[in-house]
C-alpha cells in the first residue's frame, strides 16, 4: 500500500518537536503494512490514528487523520494531542457524529478531499507569497472542540465545515484584514458559537413581534440551521457569510437592515475558487488578489491608506 504525506503535514510535524517528522516516518510504514490501523473519525473516509509520542525523542502524543482508498493512503491532519487513547465518550460522540453524517459514503469522502485540496492550495500560495497572512492563520481544531461546536449549536456541522475546521479554526488577520476575498476572515470557533447565540437571541425577539404582524412582514434575521462561517474582517461582524446545514449553500448576513441572501455557492466551490484566483489572479472575476509587505489584501475591500503599498499578486 502506498502512503502519502501531503507538504503542510510535513510542515506541521517539523513545527511540533524534532521528533516528529521521524514518529510519522513510522507511522507512514505501519499504515502501509495495516491501512486500517486508525478508528473511524466521525467523518466518511476519513480515519484517526494516534501516536504515542513517549515511544520517540522529542515528541508529543500525536492524532494523525487519513484517506484510505483501495490502492492508495494520503495522509492529511497531524496535530499535537492531549493523550494517546481516546475516552469511551469520544467513542461515543464519533458514533453519534456518524448517524447524523450524510448516508452517501462516497459522496462525503469526495467532499472530504475536495475541501482539503482547495484549502492546501490557498496555503500553499498564501505561505509562498504572504507569509503574515499564512502565520495569522490558527491552526486546526481538533474533534473534541468541534464536537462542543456542534452540541452548543444543536444542530450536525455538515462534512465540508468539519473538515476545514480540522485544518484551521479561524483566521487572526493582518491588520484587521482576513486571507478570503473581499478581506474577510474565516470565524474563530468561539466567535462562531458567540455570534449564533446572539443572532438567535435576534430571532427570538422578532419571533415575539411577528406574532402582531402579517405573515408578508415577518422578519427572519436567523435560522437554527445556520452556522456563521466568515466574517468581514477578523473582529467586524458587521457582515458575513453563513453555511446552510439544511441545503449546504452559503448565505449572507448584515446588520444593516439587508435582509439575508443567498449566495449559490457552495462552501466546496467557495474555497475552490478563491484558491482559483490566488494561483491565476488575472482570471479573477469576484476580486483581485495583491499584496501589502507580506499580508494578502483584496482589492475590492482595500483600505484607502494602503492603496499605494498595494502591489497585485502575481501567478
Amino acid at each position: 500500500m502506498k502512503v502519502e504525506i501531503q507538504p503542510d503535514v510535513r510542515d506541521t510535524a517539523a513545527q511540533l518537536g524534532a521528533g516528529v517528522p521521524y514518529a510519522l516516518k513510522v507511522l507512514a510504514g505501519q499504515l502501509a503494512d495495516d491501512p486500517d490501523l486508525g478508528r473511524p473519525s466521525g467523518l466518511p473516509g476519513i480515519l484517526t490514528v494516534m501516536v504515542d509520542g513517549d515511544v520517540f525523542e522529542d515528541c508529543p502524543d500525536l492524532s494523525v487523520g487519513y484517506i484510505r482508498e483501495p490502492d492508495r493512503i494520503e495522509i492529511r491532519f497531524l496535530r499535537a494531542a492531549p493523550s494517546t487513547e481516546p475516552s469511551t465518550d469520544d467513542q461515543d460522540h464519533d458514533q453519534e457524529q456518524e448517524k447524523g453524517k450524510p448516508a452517501d459514503p462516497a459522496s462525503a469522502a469526495v467532499t472530504v478531499r475536495q475541501v482539503a485540496d482547495a484549502w492546501q492550495r490557498i496555503t500553499g500560495r498564501l505561505k509562498h507569497s504572504a507569509p503574515d497572512s499564512y502565520a495569522a492563520l490558527r491552526a486546526g481544531a481538533g474533534p473534541a472542540a468541534i464536537a462542543a461546536l456542534e452540541e452548543d449549536l444543536g444542530i450536525g456541522i455538515p462534512v465540508e465545515l468539519h473538515v476545514l475546521w480540522l485544518l484551521t479554526a479561524g483566521d487572526d488577520g493582518v491588520n484587521g484584514g482576513g486571507c478570503l476575498p473581499g478581506n474577510e476572515a474565516l470565524m474563530p470557533l468561539d466567535a462562531v458559537a458567540a455570534f449564533a447565540r446572539q443572532r438567535m437571541d435576534s430571532q427570538a425577539h422578532e419571533d415575539t413581534l411577528n406574532i402582531r404582524r402579517p405573515e408578508y412582514d415577518r422578519i427572519t434575521v436567523w435560522k437554527p440551521s445556520w452556522i456563521p462561517v466568515v466574517s468581514h474582517g477578523a473582529a467586524d461582524r458587521t457582515s458575513g457569510l453563513y453555511l446552510d446545514g439544511e441545503t449546504g449553500y452559503l448565505g449572507s448576513w448584515s446588520r444593516y437592515n439587508e435582509g439575508p441572501g443567498e449566495e449559490l455557492d457552495t462552501l466546496v466551490t467557495y474555497l475552490e475558487e478563491t484558491a482559483d484566483m490566488l494561483e491565476a489572479p488575472d482570471l479573477g472575476t469576484r476580486d483581485k488578489p495583491g499584496l501589502v509587505g507580506g499580508a494578502l489584501v483584496w482589492l475590492s475591500s482595500i483600505d484607502p491608506a494602503q492603496e499605494e503599498r498595494w502591489q497585485p499578486l502575481t501567478g
